[in-house]
């Protein structure tokens, strides 16, 4: 009988196991570097494909561009016929000169709307570097992917598309921090390279010649980089580049007007800005700018300043007959500068309005109920006015439409795609009040912020693109949507410090690790330049010992007696 009997016949040692496990514990498979990196973009690509379709829906229900009164007449008017103009900047329209030889208004239109899908990757990737998970980095893309009011700006033969995508394109290059060396410890990663400054200022610089409000970034952006240690190298690249293209627009300018400047159109605008709330008993302006106070009646209208500078009954209207002379450009910015001195209350009370609309949860009719009306997705075609020309002489903007285009119907309304795109809007955009709570926490999150640099640049950033122009001439809705991509970059990087860092994967390490997701990722290793954060390294490979899931001299337990 066999039962009870034990075998005490001594056994060999078992062999030695594989790399991937220790006595005592079980085989651990682990995710593959790449499929994890693809899985956490997932949410990202979704939400991009789903906003391509909600353009190539605008695209075809609203063949070629939509047409802002106007500004879209000059703009293209003047990539006809170049020529530096008083009253704008002509960044924009040298872009659309260099569209031209296509003959395609279509083009224009996909152009900008990929140029609005660009400003979301940039956020995205700038968001995932800093260790903002998948997750979070596409939430705060998703207003720059989807609101209705982004995507109808993008359509129209307007400056902002292109203005805010040079923006980005140049805050992309500062913030893109390298990796720290090994050894470096948390320090955070190194500014922007000499040559990233320098395309940053030349972008930033040509940012201002498509729209001269964007002025004030250049002096913002400059001051940041200096407040980093260290910033004063790429500081003095970022100026000098920035302001290489400003100079030259500026001498070309100087050549027609006699002066050197961007515009000559700036008192007028400034002047509207103080207009409504000047007293002259209160300012005491000298006799020859008395003038330049409103009538009690036309007061009483309370038009917007934005309404209020284009009307021929307006003081500048009456009293000069060209409002963009540099002369009287300087007067009318000296009546405004007195008005802001004598009365900063009422300044800063009308500067408050704006923001208050800009942030409030309704719309409203401003500066007029047909400009608002003009950032919604059109019903019907639009209609050219007759006989007026804004480029060369003896044309009119319809004639100048139909020699871009080389065609006779500049504007079409397809439907059931424009239905459905007037419902959209009607429904997905970002409200005031969220838009408040978006820069309250990168306003909020900046002190503690692993970035503090870069949150403050995006925040400021997207600070003066909102406030400036309210400031300085009025509130429009077209200048509130160029803020909100910088805006919603500085609240994603404010809360970096919420999640877990990690650093890039060098080559031969991991792989791509998390760091090709976007994301700062080093595929779980730690900064002391080696070890895994827990210590065991199963699944890795080591640059230095070489094997797959080989640990550190010495650290191996022994795998016999």
């Amino acid at each position: 009988m066999t039962d009870n009997v034990t075998d005490d016949t001594p056994r060999p040692a078992p062999a030695a196991r594989g790399p991937l496990t220790t006595p005592g514990r079980k085989w651990a498979i682990r995710p593959n570097p790449r499929a994890r990196s693809a899985l956490s973009r997932a949410p990202f690509l979704l939400a991009f494909i789903g906003a391509v379709a909600v353009r190539w829906t605008t695209v075809l229900g609203h063949p070629g561009v939509l047409w802002f009164t106007g500004d879209s007449y000059f703009y293209l008017g003047h990539a006809l016929d170049p020529g530096p103009s008083a009253s704008k900047s002509l960044g924009y329209s040298f872009l659309l000169a260099l569209l031209e030889p296509a003959h395609s208004l279509r083009l224009v239109a996909v152009l900008q709307h990929l140029m609005g899908l660009a400003v979301a990757v940039m956020v995205y990737a700038l968001l995932r570097r800093a260790g903002l998970p998948g997750w979070a980095s596409t939430l705060f893309t998703l207003p720059v992917l989807y609101d209705a009011y982004q995507i109808e700006l993008e359509h129209l033969l307007m400056s902002e598309a292109f203005f805010t995508f040079l923006i980005a394109a140049a805050l992309t290059l500062l913030l893109w921090r390298t990796p720290p060396p090994d050894g470096a410890g948390a320090k955070g990663g190194r500014g922007p390279a000499w040559w990233m400054a320098l395309a940053a200022g030349l972008l930033l610089g040509y940012a201002v010649l498509v729209r001269s409000a964007g002025a004030p970034l250049v002096p913002v952006v400059l001051l940041c980089l200096l407040a980093r240690r260290g910033g004063w190298r790429p500081a003095l690249i970022f100026g000098a580049a920035a302001a290489a293209p400003l100079v030259a627009y500026a001498a070309w300018f100087h050549g027609t007007y006699g002066t050197y400047a961007l515009t000559t159109s700036d008192g007028l605008f400034l002047w509207g800005r103080t207009a409504p709330f000047a007293d002259c008993a209160k300012m005491r302006p000298p006799s020859h700018q008395r003038a330049l106070c409103l009538s009690d009646e036309l007061r009483a209208e309370g038009r917007a300043p934005g309404n209020l500078i284009w009307r021929s009954e307006a003081p500048p209207r009456i009293l000069y007959e060209d409002v963009t002379d540099p002369g009287n450009n300087k007067i009318l910015r000296d009546f405004a500068v007195r008005a802001i001195l004598a009365q900063p209350g009422d300044y800063l009370r009308a500067v408050g309005e704006g923001l208050g609309m800009a942030f409030s949860p309704r719309r409203f009719p401003h500066p007029t109920p047909s400009t608002e009306a003009l950032y919604h997705f059109p019903g019907r075609p639009h209609v050219f006015p007759g006989g007026r020309s804004w480029g060369a002489e003896g044309s009119t903007a319809l004639s100048d439409a139909m020699r871009y285009e080389r065609s006779t119907i500049l504007s079409r309304v397809v439907r059931p795609h424009a239905d459905r795109m007037i419902a959209y809007q009607r429904a997905v955009h970002l409200p005031g009040p969220a838009l408040a709570l978006i820069f309250a926490a990168g306003a909020a999150g900046a002190p503690v912020a692993r970035d503090r640099h870069g949150v403050a640049m995006a925040w400021t950033c997207a600070a003066t693109l909102l406030v400036f122009p309210i400031a300085s001439a009025d509130f429009d809705y077209r200048y509130v949507v160029p803020a909100m991509p910088f805006a919603c970059l500085a609240a994603g990087l404010a809360l970096t410090r919420a999640f877990p860092r990690a650093r890039p994967a060098r080559e031969g390490e991991d792989g791509p690790g998390d760091e090709a997701a976007g994301g700062n990722g080093d595929g779980d290793r730690d900064r002391d330049g080696g070890r895994d954060r827990d210590g065991a390294g199963e699944g890795r490979v080591s640059r230095r010992w070489g094997s797959r899931g080989s640990r550190r001299r010495g650290s191996d337990p022994a795998s016999a007696p």
